[in-house]
């Protein structure tokens, strides 16, 4: 497999994004900003971002363009709760014809900006028969269907800049971030539930087997997004918190009246935005300038 983007584009990217920031006096030190995606239906979040310098994808060297509905398109640059964020307002997927490794191509420019922690955030169908449209769920694992079919982003020549050639993912979402969104949905009163996320490509939703299947190996909601992310962002060295909104009850019986649509899924997002707005505005005043987590006493 041939790479289509080296160190020189990822720097290129990652220097014009610096420019721009720069303009509105946001200066990107290493170890300080943190990266934020976010996910369907969730494109109002941004507009809590302050002194926000928002840079189309188009205008950004080599950066794929988003083209899924609910997903403006735009990298912004700004303040979240005293911490300066880097956040991707919309993302990519497989399903747009995009590779593994343009999908995330982002994610490396964030790591040669600085980042050194990323928030991942998707809308996601509930498939835990305990789950409802509406709930937050804490990802603790994935399952990464499409990377058993031989679709991940780290195949090909290792990129030695940014890590290992065979990075470890027993810890890929830290147990110091999860208690971090714990804490925090503990302390404003907001239910998170816990629980491993399957990804799949898409663009479909998935069949009633399918969602009976996917129970049976132990996961608790469905996505087409977050882990080719969460892959290229442990290999450089970046934490990861994942965080997903349950949009939907996956379908898991053929004589249900019910079915799964994009719509549905975008509404509940709009719906859940404030909570998880000041979910991670919670999370992030938990993460000191330095980028370390603040352990509080009592956080589970």
């Amino acid at each position: 497999m041939t790479e289509k983007f080296g160190l020189e584009e990822y720097d290129r990217a990652a220097e014009f994004v610096r420019e721009r920031a720069h303009r509105r006096g946001l200066q990107l030190v290493e170890g300080r900003p943190i990266g934020l995606v976010l996910g369907s239906g969730l494109n109002s979040l941004a507009e809590a971002i302050e002194e926000a310098e928002a840079v189309p994808y188009e205008e950004i060297p080599y950066f794929p363009a988003s083209t899924a509905p609910g997903h403006e398109g735009r990298l912004i640059v700004g303040q979240l709760s005293g911490r300066t964020v880097v956040a991707m307002q919309g993302r990519i997927h497989f399903y747009e014809g995009y590779t593994a490794e343009e999908i995330t191509f982002p994610i490396r420019v964030m790591k040669r900006l600085g980042v050194a922690k990323l928030i991942l955030t998707n809308a996601a169908g509930g498939v835990n028969p305990g789950f409802r449209a509406g709930d937050l769920m804490l990802i603790v694992d994935h399952l990464n269907f499409v990377g058993m079919a031989g679709q991940n982003p780290l195949i090909g020549p290792n990129a030695p800049a940014f890590g290992t050639r065979f990075p470890s993912m027993t810890h890929a979402y830290p147990g110091s971030l999860r208690r971090a969104a714990l804490a925090s949905a503990q302390e404003l009163g907001i239910a998170l539930r816990q629980g491993v996320y399957a990804f799949l490509a898409g663009p479909n939703f998935e069949t009633p087997a399918e969602v009976r299947y996917l129970r049976l190996v132990g996961a608790d909601a469905v996505g087409m997004s977050t882990v080719p992310e969460a892959l290229v962002a442990v290999h450089a060295g970046i934490e990861v918190l994942g965080i997903s909104t349950i949009t939907n009850v996956a379908v898991d019986q053929l004589d249900s009246d019910k079915e799964t649509s994009a719509e549905e899924v975008m509404e509940t997002g709009k719906v859940v935005v404030p909570r998880l707005t000041a979910l991670l505005k919670a999370v992030l005043r938990r993460l000191q300038p330095d980028g370390d987590t603040i352990e509080m006493a009592g956080a589970c």
